[in-house]
């Protein structure tokens, strides 16, 4: 890990940025809040997942580990760029701009992707063809297989790969031949919505990396079950011969959940992976880092030793700890990648192991203000903070700052008074200022926080089933009185954004 230079950031997904397509996007409002990063002086935009999403709309559970979310391409840029005429966009549903109504959202957007490709398809731009070209072949190794993969998916009705005749599941070279053959169009079609994406986010990025902001990406732990990386390398994960799960991922009960966390992630088979050299994290990591200037590895501790549950648990009440790979894997990321721009999520249940690991790789980990308030030997309270990590508010997984405040024990909440020296009436700021004081390398709020919101605005509910990744803040919600407040308080803490 690089070392960290003083600096300041904001937590926000591209989902929650406004846009007239029920949905933020990286269009013209994306680079509008790169600009806001830039005026303001901070220096880092972190995002959650950028992959497509399956399972109840959640970044966590998607498709791939290395695609991107076609339902992040801008229609916007699509239309500058010749892919889609005005007349296409006519009949725009009235979409909420508050909220992300996933439903109407993938109707639309999918119905919109699919002309530009027909459009593509018909008469290819010269330019364009080539450049489609150039990353079919530079990203084959991961994008074959997930075209491959959505296009059954599509045939079969959208059910689980589990769930398709035993030749498709079973990857069988004869039914992947006869199928490849009878829909090359709709793999084809796959395949370009992910160059699209990947070509608007590479340009987004370049925008950001050029005004002198980094963009800080997360990789789950964990895989989807339902992902071309389970179905292609069912080898690498914890699934049987039928293709179903055997033991799948969580945590116990925490701070969260009183019955533990049941994500239902397969877990990794890691002697398969160590025996292939970690090939496949290697890949993982380094195409992630494609995408990102700095990684965040989420539930670190799972490296060191995670949860496993028995396949069909209704809780994650009951398992066992398992160890996991541990330095060999970080050894092998290493050698393969420098530098290696890694930031440890390591909360939760964390044991001398989970330390040990991310020190001997000198990995800066993360302090959550929200969680220091018990009494004054809290570790996560700034005046024990090591310099060496990221403090946040809180993250995309808490309430609000003024959500938390409201919704705290009276003893916490009046520790927190005493602590910050502050009447709570400005609860989210107060945090804001005692985050950004500290000596903490990197503070971060989301939003929200800057925005002064309460519970209304929350990202997610960890363990709730639905109702999460639907948060979008309004238009001219932005206003110069915020960037003036928060360049002030980058310039007051000496983490103003370095030209």
């Amino acid at each position: 890990m690089t070392e960290l230079t003083r600096s300041s950031g904001i937590v926000l997904h591209p989902t929650s940025l406004p846009g007239p397509d029920g949905i933020g996007d990286l269009g013209p409002e994306a680079y509008r809040w790169v600009d806001f990063l830039d005026q303001t002086g901070c220096s880092i935009w972190q995002v959650l997942p950028l992959g497509p999403t399956g399972y109840r709309d959640s970044p966590y559970q998607c498709f791939s580990a290395f695609a991107g979310n076609p339902c992040l391409v801008s229609l916007t840029l699509l239309l500058d760029a010749g892919l889609l005429t005005a007349a296409d966009l006519v009949g725009r549903p009235a979409f909420p701009l508050d909220q992300v109504d996933y439903g109407l959202v993938i109707e639309w957007k999918t119905r919109l992707l699919n002309k530009a490709f027909a459009r593509f398809n018909k008469k290819p731009h010269k330019k364009l063809a080539e450049s489609y070209t150039a990353f079919r072949h530079s990203q084959k190794n991961w994008l074959e297989d997930f075209a491959l993969f959505m296009a059954i998916k599509e045939a079969q009705g959208g059910i689980a790969w589990g769930g398709w005749p035993v030749p498709l599941r079973k990857r069988e070279a004869q039914a992947l031949k006869a199928f490849s053959k009878a829909h090359a169009e709709d793999i084809n079609r796959h395949a370009f919505l992910q160059f699209l994406f990947h070509q608007q986010w590479s340009n987004l990025k370049h925008y950001a990396n050029q005004k002198g902001i980094q963009i800080m990406g997360d990789m789950p732990l964990y895989v989807a079950y339902d992902s071309s990386d389970c179905w292609s390398h069912p080898d690498l994960f914890t699934i049987n011969k039928s293709g179903h799960l055997t033991t799948v991922a969580g945590v116990p009960p925490d701070y969260f959940s009183p019955t533990g966390q049941l994500w239902g992630n397969p877990l990794y088979r890691w002697p398969v992976h160590a025996g292939q050299g970690y090939s496949w994290w290697i890949a993982r990591v380094r195409s992630a880092l494609n995408l990102f200037d700095i990684l965040r590895l989420d539930h670190f501790r799972g490296f060191a030793a995670y949860w496993e549950i028995k396949a069909g648990s209704e809780t994650a009440e009951i398992g066992r700890w398992v160890k996991g790979p541990g330095a060999k894997l970080f050894k092998a990321l290493e050698k393969s990648i420098q530098p290696l721009p890694v930031i440890a999520e390591d909360l939760g249940v964390i044991t001398p192991d989970v330390t040990a690991l991310r020190d001997k790789f000198h990995l800066p980990g993360m302090k959550i203000l929200q969680f220091a308030f018990s009494g004054p030997d809290n570790a996560f309270l700034p005046h024990h903070y090591p310099q060496h990590c990221v403090a946040y508010t809180g993250t995309h997984d808490n309430d609000t700052s003024l959500g938390w405040y409201h919704t705290a024990p009276a003893r916490e909440q009046d520790f927190c008074r005493r602590y910050l020296a502050r009447t709570g009436d400005d609860i989210a700021w107060d945090f804001i200022r005692a985050v950004w004081g500290s000596v903490a390398s990197i503070a971060i709020a989301p939003m929200q926080d800057l925005l002064n919101l309460d519970t209304s605005a929350r990202m997610n509910y960890p363990s709730r089933p639905s109702g999460n990744w639907s948060w979008r803040f309004l238009p001219g919600s932005i206003e110069p009185a915020l960037i003036t407040r928060l360049r002030e308080m980058n310039s007051l803490y000496d983490r103003l954004k370095r030209s």
